[in-house]
């Protein structure tokens, strides 16, 4: 009898390794259920709303008067909705920026929302949020500002404490929250009650953000926490809006001092936008960008509102390479999201709908080279097509270079290909290619890297074909995919890019050849019935420039958009701080080529203010200015301290304006410096005071409006 037993335990042993197969052993390290909760969300709003919105900055300096802030239309539930018609399922709400200002009403400081006009003081916005949230269906987030240019204890231990107590007053009376929030500015000049300052800190240590982050896991346990250093979501290093081509979802983040521990705002931050093959923690990517130019509301930027497509283009170029998008929205000085930028969230909404409504592979045919164990009901391909993102098809350990052959049984016409891993157990893939049987032979469509929790490949062109075949060519153990997708997105004309030369000749050209292109110069939209682009013309004066492309009945492509100052054919340096001739002379600084650079860096330390002067050749009125810093994604000389003078004589200056360019390492657009009154000159002199890092200043473009 008991060797009777023995054997049918053998023969049990032998089917749990068959049929039964167990599943893959995990590979690396792997995400907690709320990092997993994140990856799902895929899409979410930040909204910047402040002060700042009022007085046309993108950082208050600490020292607004809350009397400012009173909003005619205030509604969070547009806001929110506006996000929802994108696509987005959650919004972060920025409680409080760098100036300092709550707009809920905090116990911790009198620079709050009771101190304001809205609603007598008796109004909370978060609290407004938090309804327009659930009424929606929306997950809520909050960012409140770890740097306070407003409170006289920046910098000391004190301040830590109120901080932490925002954080907590956040926490306790607005969740469930799906994020907290945090990003790297800290310290520099501010108010600071008056003291009106620089205030540096070891950034490394001053905000104890173990202790800090220990308050997010007990009071919202179920959040995840962002910033430079995660822990659970990582800063993708840009605020462009896109990870690396390849992307891991681990990371080990370095400080930028030997010996040093990172933390937020001291980071090799440039590290976030691959992350770390085989990491030490698990911690994916959010790419930040503005659907605006800025964070803040500025009327000036009405025009440059991020198109549906452009907005497309980067959904494929973050949620698809396995991070997440975190888009800016920028409520204006009503209290709700401006028509253009609502009329563009809604058709990109409109646009992921109509492209991933049909996984046109369902229904299909799938034979894989491998199965775990034989074991198809378990691990089979079939798991690929279903709805369930952790069900998969799995190999046996040894098998790390399978293929799966898609038998679509008729032709279909598409050009996205998705693909996911089960990262329950760690993401394991590092390479594959698809391929598509044409003109009877395989043909290689695309391919990819690091699939992770989400693998969007965007083909070149419409593929229609009825066999596909997926290679794994690189993986270091047995895979565990579980989805495959292929999807049709629509048709759509490339808008055309509008670019001027330094005789002011205005050039619109297209990727591929059109029937026509129209534009305007009158800031309208162009139709049908606009002006038809032949050749270059002269645009002098500057002005705004839009143009379509058009092509059969009626299919046109979105709008083009590009804002120009006066030509600079007559400019001339009038003087300037010694350039290096390694890197450019004075008059690269108006030569309209982004790509070339008016550069002062020298190796030995330098003094400052430096400063280069121009003739415009005549006088001319002037209502701003603007600074382009370089477009290399280099921080050396990038200026952020100016001023700007006029002349008429080249001799006797007047100073017009003066101040920061906020952000201006992380976002760097030109930034735009309005006067107060216009003003009547033939000669400017630009003057920088600060420099992001380097000795020596760096200038890609100077103009005037």
């Amino acid at each position: 009898m008991k060797k009777f037993t023995g054997i049918a335990l053998l023969l049990l042993a032998a089917g749990l390794n068959g049929f039964g197969q167990t599943a893959p052993k995990p590979y690396g390290v792997l995400p907690t259920q709320g990092q997993l909760n994140w990856q799902e969300t895929g899409m979410y709003c930040i909204i910047h709303y402040g002060v700042d919105t009022y007085t046309n900055k993108e950082w208050g300096f600490g020292d607004e008067d809350p009397k400012i802030f009173n909003p005619s239309q205030f509604s969070a539930l547009q806001i929110v909705a506006a996000a929802k018609a994108g696509g987005f399922k959650g919004v972060v709400v920025v409680a409080k920026h760098h100036d300092g200002f709550c707009i809920w009403p905090t116990k911790t400081t009198e620079h709050n929302i009771t101190k304001s006009p809205y609603k007598n003081g008796k109004g909370d916005m978060l609290k407004e949020y938090r309804e327009a949230c659930d009424k929606l269906g929306m997950k809520l987030g909050v960012y409140c500002s770890p740097w306070d240019r407003n409170n006289p204890n920046y910098g000391t231990a004190e301040y830590v404490k109120t901080y932490r107590a925002q954080l907590k007053e956040l926490y306790t009376n607005y969740g469930p929250l799906f994020i907290s929030w945090h990003d790297g500015a800290n310290g520099g000049d501010g108010y600071y009650g008056g003291k009106r300052e620089v205030r540096k800190i070891d950034r490394s240590t001053y905000y104890g953000w173990d202790t800090t982050w220990a308050i997010t896991r007990k009071l919202q346990p179920n959040a995840v926490l962002f910033g430079d250093v995660g822990p659970d979501v990582r800063w993708v290093g840009n605020e462009e809006g896109h990870a690396g081509e390849t992307c891991w979802a681990t990371y080990t983040p370095h400080a930028p001092d030997e010996g040093k521990t990172p933390a937020n705002g001291y980071v090799k931050d440039y590290e976030g936008t691959e992350g770390t093959r085989n990491g030490k923690y698990w911690m994916p990517a959010e790419c930040d960008v503005s659907l605006r130019p800025g964070w803040f509301y500025h009327k000036t930027q009405d025009e440059g509102v991020k198109s549906p497509y452009t907005l497309l283009d980067l959904y494929y170029k973050s949620v698809g390479r396995g991070a997440a998008l975190d888009l800016g929205l920028s409520p204006d000085q009503r209290g709700i999201i401006n028509e253009i930028d609502v009329k563009s969230l809604t058709e990109f909404g409109n646009l992921l709908k109509q492209t991933f409504a049909v996984n046109l592979a369902k229904g299909a045919t799938l034979t894989a080279s491998n199965v775990r164990g034989g074991n198809k009901a378990k691990f089979g391909p079939q798991f690929l097509v279903d709805d369930n993102r952790y069900s998969y098809w799995a190999t046996d350990d040894k098998v790390t270079t399978p293929t799966l052959t898609i038998d679509l049984h008729s032709p279909k016409t598409f050009n996205v290909i998705r693909l996911r891993e089960n990262i329950k157990l760690g993401q394991r893939i590092e390479a594959v290619a698809v391929d598509a049987y044409l003109n009877g032979k395989w043909e290689q469509i695309g391919e990819a890297t690091s699939i992770g929790g989400n693998r969007l490949i965007r083909l070149t062109q419409n593929i229609t074909a009825s066999k596909l075949r997926l290679r794994v060519t690189a993986s270091p153990v047995a895979i565990a995919l579980s989805d495959f997708g292929i999807y049709k997105e629509p048709v759509h004309l490339t808008a055309p890019k509008v670019s001027r030369n330094k005789k002011g000749e205005v050039s619109i050209i297209t990727e591929a050849p059109v029937s026509a292109i129209r534009y305007t110069l009158d800031g309208h939209e162009p139709t049908s019935s606009s002006p038809v682009y032949t050749k270059p013309f002269v645009l002098n004066e500057g002005g705004v420039v839009k143009a379509r492309s058009f092509e059969g009945k009626g299919q046109q492509s979105e709008s083009a958009y590009a804002s120009f100052g006066y030509a600079k054919t007559d400019w001339k340096v009038l003087d300037a701080t010694a350039p290096n001739e390694d890197w450019g002379r004075a008059e690269n600084a108006f030569d309209e080529n982004t790509g070339s650079l008016y550069s002062t860096l020298k190796k030995e330390s330098a003094q400052f203010p430096q400063q280069i002067s121009v003739d415009l050749g005549k006088e001319q009125k002037i209502k701003a200015f603007g600074y382009l810093p370089r477009q290399d994604k280099q921080a050396d000389g990038i200026v952020d301290s100016y001023v700007f003078y006029i002349s008429n004589d080249g001799k006797t200056w007047e100073k017009v304006a003066s101040g920061e360019f906020s952000n201006i390492k992380s976002n760097p657009i030109e930034q735009p410096v309005a006067l107060k009154q216009e003003v009547s000159a033939r000669y400017f002199k630009f003057e920088a005071t600060h420099v992001i890092a380097g000795n020596g200043i760096t200038v890609a473009e100077l103009s005037v409006y």
